[in-house]
């Protein structure tokens, strides 16, 4: 199957020429001018590879991929006219695999492509992950429990996307805390406490099934069901 690629830019000349570029090499295209379609794209088109603007008109380009990486390890290559080393870090602490700056040559964009295609995952990721009663969009933020929306905080939100991604396994509470509040957090075991509760009461509800279990001095796990 000839590998998809999903282009999020908004002008229309770089469009065109990275499809020009791309579709006589077998290649499958999507495109997306802001960064909310490409993050609606992501899901729809499971590309292979993403092409990713930061200069977009509704949102910074570091936004989508942080996005992104909320559920997907796509191969990301920045193609921005940012050129400053601050930029090209930033975007790599977030999530990107590479970054070209325009203008940029064909050659070396197709070179670069190559490269993060050999290091991709085999099969596409899906961002709805159902754990027992527990369903979980991590790419539209919707939760619904035995079919039930659930309505979550940013924060208690973030806390339950690191448990899913670590569904059956224990997370501690330094690396809950560092994901979610930030390194600044490590020690602040109050806020996780809290946020635990919180999920706690939405999700379970009162009911026999519990989903989130502690692990006493090292952390909580969310339970694969029995």
């Amino acid at each position: 199957m000839n590998p998809t690629i999903l282009i999020i830019d908004d002008e229309p000349p770089i469009r065109r020429l990275l499809r020009a570029a791309l579709e006589p090499r077998q290649y499958r295209v999507c495109e997306a001018e802001t960064g909310q379609l490409g993050l609606q794209e992501a899901v729809a088109c499971r590309p292979d590879l993403i092409i990713l603007d930061l200069g977009l008109p509704d949102m910074d380009g570091l936004t989508v991929l942080k996005r992104l990486r909320e559920w997907s390890q796509t191969p990301v290559l920045v193609l921005s006219v940012r050129d400053r080393e601050a930029d090209k870090v930033a975007a790599l602490d977030n999530g990107a695999d590479d970054y070209l700056t325009k203008p940029f040559g064909t050659a070396e964009l197709l070179a670069r492509m190559r490269v993060l295609q050999r290091r991709a995952p085999g099969a596409p990721e899906e961002p709805v992950r159902i754990i027992g009663p527990l369903q979980v969009d991590l790419a539209a933020r919707i939760v619904k429990v035995a079919g039930r929306e659930v309505g979550l905080t940013a924060t208690e939100f973030a806390l339950l996307r690191v448990l899913v991604q670590n569904a059956g396994r224990v997370v501690t509470h330094k690396h809950l805390l560092r994901s979610v509040w930030g390194p600044n957090a490590e020690t602040q075991s109050q806020y996780l406490r809290v946020y635990i509760t919180h999920l706690r009461k939405k999700l379970e509800d009162g009911g026999e099934q519990k989903l989130i279990r502690t692990e006493p001095g090292i952390g909580y796990r969310l339970l694969w069901p029995e």
